[in-house]
């Protein structure tokens, strides 16, 4: 029998989510069963899956020790040079401005993650963090039993900008809700091929994912399987010479690909992209990806723990934008 007791950051989520994350051996079936004959129990009463745990609980597992793997220790995370360049950091929430070519979590190359916490590749941004929290003594995996650091938003392994990474579980409960609820902006910089056909506009349109080639395609009309995108724009600068322009785009959706696919589906591809547009070109010139940043987000209004961030707005720094060479004249804000 192994008891666990309840600690801040186990607190809030139900039995279910914690047992499966305290206890990695645990089949989802084998969990349910266990549940449902008295063999888990919260305060040495029975319990229901659904039920919220709170701090102080004592959740009792009376389950074969083979289950339970040993705790991670935090010797390794305490000996890794971390490489990370933080825009922003306070006690519940860390935003690192992530360099192109680097994922955020292990996964494929789009930094699709492979859970919560999994840091399993050493060359990924969570990580990094973790160690850097490791190695100030905010965090230590072998006291915590269901929570690592996490990040709140990923961007794709070629694309740079900010992430935003939770400290502890009420943090992460609520940046997830406010990205949710649309309640932290965040504005792109990106280079398109072209002139604009207006300097500032909104697009709406469909959107369908080719999963088996991993791209997207833009629609005018809805289809099966197809997902509203809304995609705004505003021209910052025009290179005549090359015929780039500079453009800053806010998300009013956030769907696979959307900036890439849908500038290129107007006539204007990224600079630099090969999966919209062919960028043979764009290669001799060192540009061997997409020419995009995610680079100022803004925290709106919300009541919660981080209301004390509520019109705060983070920017990147101008010599991180690589692509900004190309707009000598352009002054970033």
């Amino acid at each position: 029998m192994r008891e666990f007791i309840i600690n801040k950051n186990d607190a809030g989520q139900r039995l279910d989510k914690f047992v499966l994350k305290a206890v990695k051996g645990m089949p989802v079936s084998l969990m349910y069963k266990a549940i449902r004959l008295k063999k888990i129990k919260v305060n040495r009463k029975r319990a229901e899956q659904k039920q919220v745990l709170a701090e102080g609980d004592i959740v009792q597992m009376f389950l074969s020790e083979d289950l339970f793997s040993e705790r991670v220790t935090d010797n390794e995370l305490l000996t890794v040079k971390t490489d990370l360049n933080i825009v922003y950091e306070d006690e519940n929430v860390l935003v690192c401005d992530k360099a192109p070519g680097i994922l955020v979590h292990s996964g494929d190359g789009d930094g699709k993650t492979s859970g919560d916490g999994d840091v399993g590749d050493r060359n990924t941004l969570i990580y990094h963090i973790q160690a850097y929290l490791a190695q100030k003594g905010e965090y230590n995996p072998a006291k915590e039993q269901s929570f690592a650091p996490a990040l709140c938003n990923r961007i794709d392994r070629n694309t740079g900008g900010m992430v935003i990474a939770a400290k502890n579980a009420q943090a992460l409960r609520d940046v997830n809700e406010r990205i949710k609820n649309n309640q932290i902006t965040k504005k792109y910089l990106c280079v398109v091929h072209g002139a604009l056909p207006q300097k500032s506009d909104t697009l709406r349109d469909f959107l369908i994912k080719d999963s088996k080639n991993n791209r997207v395609r833009v629609l005018k009309n809805r289809a099966q399987g197809a997902k509203e995108i809304v995609t705004g724009y505003t021209l910052l600068s025009h290179n005549k010479e090359r015929n780039l322009s500079l453009v800053e785009v806010q998300l009013f959706t956030g769907r696979t690909h959307q900036i890439r696919a849908h500038m290129a589906s107007i006539g204007n591809p990224l600079l630099g992209d090969g999966k919209y547009a062919k960028n043979g070109d764009d290669r001799q010139l060192g540009y061997k990806h997409q020419a995009l940043y995610s680079y100022k987000l803004t925290f709106e209004n919300a009541e919660d723990s981080l209301s004390y961030l509520n019109g705060k707005t983070l920017t990147v720094k101008r010599s991180s934008v690589y692509f900004l060479r190309e707009f000598k004249d352009f002054v970033l804000k």
